[in-house]
This record gives structure tokens, sequence and C-alpha cells, in this order.
């Protein structure tokens, strides 16, 4: 009778130590660091913003956006990788910072594959063929013509070696059997700039960063780089419809932590980004802009990913494109 009484006493004092016990804290229970590996102001940056105001409101801490740019995203994504993996960092990063930057750089200090925790492609975008008006091609076609015409006389201006923009001219030349110059600028702005003056004739960019020049008429648009035509420009064929087949590219961002989160804060994390990017003004602000939400699993991102890494690979390699 003792033994089962002591038993019992045990029992008691145990439960009651366990409902004394405090509860663990719910994550997350300080500021959150949202790297973004470029300079302010970008599309990137612009998604990173929206992303973490929204996220502080829904999870009641600050997401503080800070800019860690260089070497291409690179800077940011190796301090990423190296940050505990706790929640407390995470990054928005875009399709050269998970996708070309392995075969572009030589010792990259992280492998996108490997070292972080993949938790979804939030955003995409289609870039846009654009010339300049006094560039003689209305369309596609004409715009081929003129570069078998004239071999390594058109210029097409870039972003950056290596940038989207610059890959998606490698992949189109590669597609038509055509060649022009490469003209690699620091930055989209002022690749733009010298595009509007005719000193750059053609150029691949993100739609966002061109859609009120072309709506203004100081940039042709020839076609848009996605599977379908874009919302914003309706009356622009993608280039499968112009005769360009397996040219499909989208400009896109990506959210990642540092590898090994606990799964409970990658649920947590992955709900209150699909919680943002559902919120009608963010979906409605960048559609405007000619995004298209995604929001998709950490599986479908790393399958996603692959699929890119492969593709790139292979336009880089042909291209025999460098940064140096």
């Amino acid at each position: 009778m003792k033994r089962l009484l002591g038993a019992a006493l045990g029992s008691v004092l145990l439960a009651l130590a366990a409902f004394a016990a405090p509860a663990a804290a719910a994550f997350p229970e300080r500021p959150v660091t949202v790297i973004v590996p470029f300079p302010p102001g970008g599309s990137t940056d612009t998604l990173a913003r929206a992303l973490a105001n929204h996220m502080s409101a829904s999870l009641g801490q600050s997401f503080v956006v800070e800019n860690v740019p260089g070497a291409t995203g690179a800077i940011g994504a190796a301090r990423v990788k190296r940050s505990p993996a706790d929640g407390y960092t995470m990054m928005v990063a875009s399709i050269g910072v998970f996708a070309t930057n392995p075969f572009l750089q030589k010792n990259l200090a992280y492998d996108p594959a490997k070292d972080f925790d993949l938790l979804m492609v939030a955003v995409r975008a289609p870039n846009v063929l654009v010339v300049n008006p006094g560039v003689p091609a209305n369309n596609v076609a004409e715009l081929i013509a003129l570069l078998k015409k004239e071999p390594g006389k058109i210029s097409f201006a870039s972003s950056g070696a290596g940038s989207s923009d610059h890959l998606t001219a490698a992949l189109f030349w590669q597609r038509t059997g055509t060649s022009g110059i490469h003209v690699p600028y620091k930055g989209g702005a002022p690749a733009i700039s010298d595009l509007l003056a005719g000193h750059a004739q053609a150029s691949f960019q993100n739609i966002n960063a061109v859609i009120k020049h072309i709506q203004a008429g100081k940039l042709r648009a020839l076609a848009v780089t996605g599977d379908k035509r874009s919302a914003v420009l309706p009356d622009v064929p993608t280039l499968a419809e112009a005769g360009v087949s397996g040219a499909d590219v989208f400009s896109w961002q990506g959210v990642a932590a540092p590898k090994g989160l606990p799964k409970d804060v990658r649920d947590t994390l992955h709900a209150a980004l699909v919680k943002a990017l559902n919120d009608p003004e963010i979906v409605k602000s960048f559609r405007e802009q000619g995004f298209e939400i995604v929001a998709n699993t950490p599986a479908q991102f790393d399958t996603f990913l692959q699929q890119e890494l492969t593709r790139w690979k292979g336009v880089i390699e042909t291209g025999k494109i460098t940064v140096d």
C-alpha cells in the first residue's frame, strides 16, 4: 500500500512540476534579419521589404531587411550560410544567387543546393526583349534577320556579366543561331539609360524595369520570355509565338535560410510567407509590375532549383560565358 501511495504521490509531483515549468517560447521571440544580397531599390529589395513588413505584423516580431551587396549576391549569400540555423536569419535573393553564380564564379563560398533550407520561390516575371526605336526591327523575325545580316554588330545591354538579362540574350543567340555584342553595365539603371539614348540597341530587361518606357513609346517591345503573354503587355507575343522555341525564361526571387532549420521554425516561416504573398495589396502591387505570385513549397523549390542549375550550366558552358 505504501509503495502504491508513494508511486501515486510521485506521479502527482511530476505532473505538478511539468505544469509549473515554463512552456518553450514560440518562434520568433526576437527580431529576424532578412538579408538581401544586393543594394537597396531593386526588385529583390522591394519584395523583401514587402514580405518583412507583413511578417512583422503577422508574427509579432520585427523582420529587419539588411542589404549586403557584392559579388553578384555571393557575399550576402555566404553570410547567410555562416549564420546559425535558428530561423533568425533568412535571405531573399534572385536567380543569379541560386542558379548561375555556381557556374560563373570560381571558389564560390556557398553551394545553393546544399547550404540552405529552401523555403519557396516567391515571385517570378518574364523578361521582355526591347529595342531602341531607331533599330529597324518591328518584330522578332526582323531582329533575327538583322542579326544574321550584321553578325556581332547589334549591341545588347545588360545589368552585368552573368545577370539574367545577359544570360537570356546568350540563350536567345544560341536558339536562333545569331550573335550580338554583349555590353555589361554596373546595374540595370545605366543599361536602360544607354538603351533609351540609343547608345545600346537591344536588351532583355525585367518587365517592371521598362514597362513605363514601353508604354511611353521610348522602347519597342518585341517579345516576352514567359510561357504565356504578360498581363501588363497583352499585345506583345511570347518568344515561342514569335518562332523561337526553348527560350522561356523567368527572372525569379526565392527565400532561403541557413541549412538545418528546426521543422517547426521552417513551417512557421513558410506559413507566414504564404500568408504575406496572398495579401491582396501585395498581390496587386506585384501584378501591376508584371510579377506572378508563386509561393510554392520547399520541395517544389528544391526540384525547380535542380532544373535551373542544369539549364543555366548548359547555357553558360555553351556560350563560354565568364564574369572576368
